[in-house]
């Protein structure tokens, strides 16, 4: 089973939302962008034990808390969403609900549309919906079949929870250390693995009879304690008939009902050789989610992967290697899964077009934009630098592209000293801006399309290149919001162009005081008294050459004031920054007393 298509409406912060799939989805973005609330509305839908809480939601569960409108009429919740490639089980059982799914246009289809239609999919409309009850002064919520032919009076048919488990959907929050994923309450995972194989035939009542055989009455070693029992049993003798001569008051350890026994029986785990075994919530937090995982997979092998699976942030507090097992793991096991992430480790394990980046388009208006790499970024190029910068990219609300690592790291570093100069700018990785190196010239063009397409705004700064075409230069120009070309054949090349040669040698003295692997065995002939003026420049611009991946132009200009920085990299980081300016309060309250009365009100 899969989901095709889903609809939110006036959930947490999403007014609206239309979203389509195909398979496994991982879903990306900013924080509070409604990642978490997907798959809270896909639990709201599919899960079985979800709506079974009470009160199922409450206020803050709808779109700013405004559950009723000016007239005091209830504003509903509505989760729409299609399930397609049904098992055959559940279609028997749902065969009156069942309609007909057109992947290319996603719609349903008409009965008289079927004989027409190419690759037409059996599938299932669900809605969620949630409204406030004032009669009852509670909040309500249930599942219905959309396609309902044979209620009455147009009514939609509830959807039970027997057939819910049969969607066979399991959600795994980011908090994963409580009792709904390790405890026998339920809808634990634990209890989905006993359910799942019958395994709980018997299991209560077994228990309570063996646990009864442990509990005698604690007051039997007691004498204090059994005189006041004596004495409550004789005050109740004048209200209540008390027949025979047995006991008729004991102190019992537990009531042992099953109810109780769920809340009590406890994961044990020995974390280490020679330990005591510890309650679950005593381990550390990888263990845990590890272990988590270990009952997932469990639950995988027995679902033969006839599940659906949401999980958030499987990175949480594990090593770059079991996050990508993880991944691996879901795509590979579940019949579809929705995963959310920030681990370059984690995106890197889904294919670009299983990518789905979410922004909110303001008013609680959710657009998700596909990854695709057809803006002709090469599937190399995407895959060797998906980890180191492309993740990143695509979970920023601005990226800055140099032509090269040298271009990266001095943009990065003088970006970080103005912020220092002028505390009226945005730091950049407080705006979520990223600053990349594009794989060499030929890869701007491509790139700024890749992120055009993503509508993630980007910055360019790179080389003069004369086999650049005015044509080839208008289209990069299009595809970034600022462009600086600069009037050098390289970054290096600018740098002993424009910075002092009293700078240059300053940090050649330095280069050969440090006396670094490079500088020791002299490769660069830096000499001991200064030499002419082409030979500083001609010495300070190999050293950067040399120096590229280790940041040597980045030593430059830490000698240098921010005056004698070149006027290409400042203005062009003015602008940037101007783009992601903070808004300031024009009216702000200066005085201190009228301040204090405003916070008091």
């Amino acid at each position: 089973m899969k989901v095709t298509s889903l609809q939110i409406n006036n959930f947490r912060c999403v007014k609206n939302a239309s979203l389509v799939f195909d398979g496994h989805s991982l879903v990306v973005g900013g924080n509070n962008v409604g990642k978490s609330t997907i798959c809270e509305a896909l639990d709201l839908v599919l899960g079985a034990d979800r709506l079974n809480r009470f009160p199922p939601v409450d206020e803050y569960d709808f779109y700013n808390g405004q559950y009723l409108d000016e007239n005091d009429e209830p504003i509903p919740i509505t989760i729409d969403l299609v399930l397609s490639d049904l098992s055959d089980e559940l279609r028997d059982k749902i065969a009156p609900h069942v309609e007909f799914w057109n992947a290319a246009e996603r719609r349903t289809l008409d009965r008289d549309e079927l004989a027409a239609a190419d690759n037409a999919q059996i599938c299932v409309q669900l809605r969620a919906q949630a409204i406030y009850n004032a009669e009852e002064d509670e909040f309500e919520a249930h599942t219905y079949f959309l396609h309902s032919p044979d209620s009455i009076d147009g009514e939609l048919k509830k959807v039970g929870r027997g057939i819910k488990r049969l969607f066979g959907f399991l959600y795994l929050r980011t908090i994963r250390t409580g009792n709904r994923a390790l405890s026998l309450e339920r809808g634990s995972l634990l209890d989905v693995i006993l359910r799942t194989t019958n395994t709980r035939a018997g299991l209560w009542e077994s228990t309570l009879q063996r646990l009864a055989e442990l509990n005698p009455p604690i007051d039997e070693g007691a004498a204090d304690l059994r005189d006041i029992l004596q004495d409550i049993e004789q005050r109740l003798g004048e209200y209540i008939p008390m027949q025979g001569g047995a006991r008729k008051t004991q102190l019992h350890v537990s009531s042992l009902t099953r109810e109780h026994l769920r809340k009590t029986l406890a994961f044990f785990l020995k974390t280490g050789e020679g330990q005591s075994s510890v309650p679950f919530q005593r381990s550390g937090t990888g263990t845990l989610n590890t272990l988590v995982l270990a009952l997932l997979s469990y639950i995988a092998d027995i679902k033969d992967g006839g599940f659906i699976f949401a999980m958030e942030e499987p990175e949480i507090a594990l090593p770059p290697h079991t996050q990508r097992r993880v991944a691996n793991y879901l795509l590979t096991k579940s019949a579809q899964c929705f995963v959310t992430s920030h681990s370059p480790y984690v995106i890197e394990m889904f294919k670009p077009e299983q990518i789905q980046i979410i922004k909110n388009a303001g008013e609680g208006e959710i657009e998700a934009t596909r990854v695709s790499l057809e803006s002709g970024l090469k599937a190399k190029t995407y895959k060797q630098n998906l980890r180191r910068s492309y993740a990143e990219a695509m979970l920023s609300k601005g990226v800055i592209v140099g032509e090269g690592i040298t271009e990266q790291f001095v943009i990065s570093h003088i970006a970080q000293r103005m912020e220092l100069e002028d505390m009226s700018l945005q730091p950049l990785d407080l705006a979520g801006v990223t600053v990349m190196a594009a794989d060499g010239d030929t890869d701007l063009l491509p790139l700024g399309k890749f992120l055009a397409f993503l509508d993630i705004p980007a910055f360019a700064f790179y080389d003069h290149n004369p086999r650049f075409t005015e044509l080839q230069l208008q289209e990069i120009d299009q595809q970034y919001e600022l462009v600086e070309r600069i009037g050098y054949d390289s970054m290096e090349s600018l740098l002993v162009d424009r910075i002092s040669l009293d700078t240059q040698w300053t940090f050649l003295s330095l280069c050969l005081l440090n006396n670094d692997e490079l500088n020791a065995e002299n490769k660069f002939g830096i000499p001991q008294d200064r030499p002419t003026d082409q030979r500083v420049k001609h010495l300070t611009k190999g050293y950067l050459k040399r120096t590229k991946g280790e940041g040597g132009a980045v030593l430059l200009l830490e000698c240098c004031t921010m005056a004698q920085v070149p006027h290409e990299i400042t203005n062009f980081l003015t602008n940037v920054y101007q783009h992601f300016a903070v808004a300031v309060d024009p009216n702000p309250i200066e005085d201190a007393d009228e301040q204090d009365a405003v916070c008091f009100l």
